[in-house]
């Protein structure tokens, strides 16, 4: 019903599915006919992107509703047809009590507003207005998240993967290491490729020099082939090398280090602009794009390196590595532009590239492969705009004749025969300095942003978004800001990442990364992996659902340890107060709800976002804090609930505590105010007023006695976790049951 909003997982859908046999099986064909309908739509509100408000769940102050809020006529009609499913729905112990009384009972589920009642709220135009959509500021900026996927690394400026089944990634450090992360996101402690020594490089902030790129065969679970883009000294001279690696035959996680073997080698005249991508495109070819060279103006011969088609510097090259194990190391692909122009290498593929700092290949929209094929690029400009292209046979890319849509070298701009092709997007360097380019979103989580192209700036640490309008063809430009407010407010998100945006990156599965640090240099180890992440819609439950293939390790695992948190956001952490016998949420229900809810009804986008916010120190979440994030789920060992006020209030009651499968009751012997401050901060409340003792809020002769002599610090999570007889050992009866009365003040009885 509501799997376009993707608020439950594969898991939760399944959960609801069995409930909903399980309570169907107490109907016979009538009942059936007539209750299905509504015992579905029930039980489909957990999953419904108003839950926060069908289920009162906004107010920590209030109890968190077992049964959506319901318009009396909806409630009305399910009653005169079938009432009695309720109970089987809720263990609510007011249900059986109003079961007979239609009008108490639709009191019981109306909500105090009745624009937010089911089905009402569904036709309520101030929260459906944007359902759905990417939320955007006044500017038109898109609020977008993030989650923390890898840190601690040396200006790691390469994630790929190896498109074997896996789900591996494989991160590239500037300094020449490589290392290999599992699915679950744990580090090999051994790398996979180290070639420091080889690696030419300095701890200069912005040295442009090193490992600069990594990419595998197509057929690399076949071949164990793959291929880095490195810089080199030989002599005096500074090269950039392309070199074939092959996997070890010992250990999948290993490189072969003695493999190696040289493709293709160039000088460099100068030590930037020393491009640094490597990729394989659909058509199986390896494709190599260079700098110009280095300097400033492309300062090289009569037109500059990248309009002289007899230099390999400042190109798009394209080789074919199949089938040279013997004979040469590449061949020239028969269709390559420029194999029959005399002086012109035959690698060239594009020309008039100045340094092109991140490409990737499109894999076309996921049913009708719209796009597939395309190539992106970031071209880092030189004093007024950088640029990103779509690369193409043959195709001139204007500089040094052009920069962006400007002129650069006026006498070559207004030479008839330059026939280049313009920039898809250019902007000016008010804007950012140095564009990183990135990949158009393809994957599974986050649908909005399908077709996307998404890219940075690696000075400014701006994000950007481009997408095409299919009737104009042109490139639409969207800034994108993290999320202000409670927009990232979901488990594990986080709203901020470090500036110098160094690189991005695809998943096996095509969800999208990209890298940044907080100082620019190949030795400093704060560069942090981060995925992005769209909150305000989500794939169906179980679309996205994969299974990586087994991974033999020999290596050391290093557990992934985040350290970035949310910040200007004040998360909450307590519980909302329980009605007697609701059902306790998993800690934080309200919260990933509470902020679908907060994104769809936000009007005319009336918020104020940055670029970025640069990150600062940060203490970790307690573990009480990230336990208040999970969501709603069945019973765990040590929740505890309060039952027995006469007036009905929420701070007071019997202790009932739930341990291996089953509430009870616990004894009053040793029962004193540290015992009730662990159960009151449980339930969410500040202070504990009073250890009740003597069954004051009744005996609960139906449940057995779970604790005894339980003696707590105050500090304990639960009270299994405090000192106690055992569980279930006991010497006491229901007339000493303990209770406790709760409060947010230190007074007040």
């Amino acid at each position: 019903m509501y799997k376009h909003f993707g608020c439950c997982d594969f898991a939760k859908d399944q959960e609801l599915k069995a409930k909903y046999y399980r309570i169907m099986d107490n109907f016979d064909y009538y009942g059936y006919s007539n209750c299905a309908a509504y015992v579905q739509d029930m039980l489909c509100q957990e999953c419904s992107p108003y839950a926060a408000h069908l289920f009162d769940a906004e107010d920590p102050n209030t109890p968190l509703r077992t049964i959506p809020g319901l318009c009396p006529e909806y409630c009305s009609q399910f009653h005169s047809k079938c009432r009695s499913f309720l109970t089987l729905l809720s263990d609510d112990p007011r249900l059986p009590e109003l079961e007979h009384d239609q009008r108490r009972l639709c009191q019981y589920l109306e909500l105090d507003d009745p624009h937010y009642c089911y089905p009402h709220i569904l036709s309520n135009e101030r929260l459906t207005k944007n359902l759905g959509r990417t939320a955007a500021d006044s500017e038109g900026c898109l609020q977008l998240c993030l989650e923390e996927i890898a840190n601690g690394l040396r200006n790691p400026l390469a994630m790929v993967h190896a498109n074997d089944g896996t789900h591996r990634f494989f991160v590239a450090e500037q300094v020449g290491l490589v290392w290999v992360y599992l699915p679950d996101r744990s580090k090999l402690e051994k790398p996979f490729l180290n070639i420091t020594k080889a690696v030419l490089t300095s701890p200069w902030e912005g040295d442009e020099r090193g490992f600069l790129g990594l990419t595998f065969h197509p057929r690399f679970k076949y071949n164990g082939k793959l291929y880095v883009y490195y810089s080199v000294e030989v002599g005096f001279d500074e090269r950039i090398r392309i070199s074939e690696f092959r996997i070890s035959p010992t250990d999948m996680n290993v490189v072969d280090h003695g493999s190696e073997r040289i493709i293709l080698e160039i000088d460099e005249p100068a030590s930037n602009h020393n491009g640094g991508q490597l990729l394989f495109a659909d058509d199986g070819y390896l494709y190599i794009f260079t700098g110009d060279g280095g300097m400033a103006g492309d300062p090289f011969g009569k037109f500059g390196n990248a309009q002289n088609k007899s230099a390999l510097l400042g190109k798009a090259l394209r080789i074919d590595v199949d089938d040279n194990e013997r004979g040469p190391l590449y061949r020239i692909p028969p269709d390559n532009p420029f194999v029959h122009e005399r002086n012109a290498r035959p690698e060239v593929f594009a020309y008039g590239v100045r340094n092109m700092w991140r490409c990737s290949v499109d894999r076309g929209h996921p049913n009708t492969k719209e796009g597939k094929g395309r190539i992106f690029c970031g071209d880092v400009g030189q004093n007024k705009y950088e640029e990103v292209d779509i690369v193409e046979k043959g195709r001139n890319y204007g500089w040094r004749a052009k920069e962006g849509f400007s002129c650069y070298d006026k006498k070559l701009c207004a030479n008839s025969s330059l026939d280049d092709v313009l920039p898809i997007y250019a902007y000016p360097h008010k804007m950012g300095k140095s564009v990183t380019g990135g990949y158009v979103y393809r994957g599974c989580e986050n649908p909005n942003l399908n077709g996307m192209y998404i890219f940075g700036d690696f000075m400014s640490g701006r994000l950007m978004s481009l997408k095409e309008n299919r009737n104009t063809h042109s490139w639409e430009y969207s800034e994108i800001c993290m999320g202000v407010g409670l927009t990232c407010s979901f488990p594990g998100l986080i709203n901020n990442y470090y500036p110098y945006i160094i690189s991005f990156a695809e998943d096996e599965a095509g969800e999208l990364y990209f890298m940044s640090t907080e100082i620019p240099s190949a030795t400093s180890p704060t560069g942090v992996v981060y995925k992005i992440v769209d909150p305000s819609r989500r794939a169906p439950p179980g679309k996205c659902n994969y299974e990586p293939l087994s991974v033999r390790v020999k290596s050391s695992l290093v557990p992934f340890k985040p350290k970035e948190t949310l910040i200007g956001v004040h998360v909450p952490t307590k519980l909302p107060r329980l009605s007697n016998a609701e059902e306790p949420p998993v800690d934080g229900s309200k919260g990933w709800i509470q902020e679908l809810l907060d994104i769809f009804s936000e009007q005319d986008g009336q918020v104020t976002t940055t670029p970025f916010t640069p990150t600062t120190p940060k203490p970790n979440r307690t573990s009480r804090q990230r336990k208040g994030r999970r969501r709603k789920g069945k019973h765990k060992n040590g929740m505890v609930r309060l039952v027995g006020d006469e007036e009905g209030r929420m701070d007071r009651g019997r202790v009932e505590v739930f341990a291996n499968g089953e509430w009870g009751t616990v004894c009053d012997d040793l029962w004193n105010t540290k015992n009730a401050i662990v159960v009151c901060r449980q339930l969410g409340f500040r202070h504990a007023l009073k250890a009740a003792k003597h069954a004051e809020f009744g005996e609960g002769t139906s449940l057995k006695i779970i604790l005894d002599d339980v003696q707590c610090e105050g500090t304990e999570e639960t009270l299994l976790d405090c000192q106690h007889a055992g569980v279930g050992t006991h010497n006491c009866a229901h007339y000493e049951d303990a209770g406790v009365i709760c409060g947010n003040s230190d007074s007040g009885l």
